[in-house]
């Protein structure tokens, strides 16, 4: 018998709870097929949109370009990053790029992710969460919101693992022009 360890155990558990709870929803929710493959493809995606989150703020962040497949798009605001290169570029981080002055000292910073909402379609998948960026400038100071805006992306499965294929930052509730879950 071959035993599963824990954190597995935990994730599995975790899944089979919300397909029970995705059965029970009435037969008018718009929803995808709901099976333990799909559960696991969206804790996996939610792990690396949260594990991305993370990497801001950070002193040694990962390679932002890292969690993009190779042929990505960046989209923020009206500016369009393409590749692994332009991802490095809008991060300050491309080769030959000129560093970025340091941000300020802070005590904290954080950058929360709510709502997620992602749809898995075989190889490929959609995401819409809101994400908010908290700061605290000095120990016993109150935290301060600095933005809060809405993420629309799409995801790939790229030598299994899933890889962002476009990530948009928007303001505003209108969705991207042709958005589909």
């Amino acid at each position: 018998m071959k035993v599963i360890p824990n954190p597995l155990r935990r994730a599995l558990l975790c899944a089979l709870s919300v397909s029970c709870l995705a059965l029970t929803i009435g037969a008018n929710a718009r929803a995808e097929e709901v099976n333990a493959e799909t559960l696991v493809d969206r804790l996996q995606i939610q792990d690396l949109i949260t594990r991305y989150y993370n990497n801001f703020g950070r002193e040694n962040a990962e390679n932002f370009a890292d969690f993009y497949a190779d042929d990505a798009e960046l989209i923020l605001g009206e500016r369009r990053f393409k590749g692994r290169d332009g991802i490095m570029e809008a991060y300050g981080r491309a080769p030959g790029q000129a560093p970025r002055p340091p941000p300020p000292p802070r005590y904290s910073f954080i950058v929360a992710v709510d709502n997620p909402l992602i749809v898995v379609h075989g190889e490929t998948a959609t995401a819409q969460l809101v994400y908010t960026e908290y700061v605290i400038e000095k120990q016993g100071d109150p935290v301060k919101v600095i933005t809060q805006g809405k993420e629309y992306s799409t995801f790939a499965k790229v030598d299994g693992h899933w890889r962002y294929k476009t990530r948009q930052i928007r303001g505003g509730t209108e969705l991207p022009e042709g958005w589909k879950e």
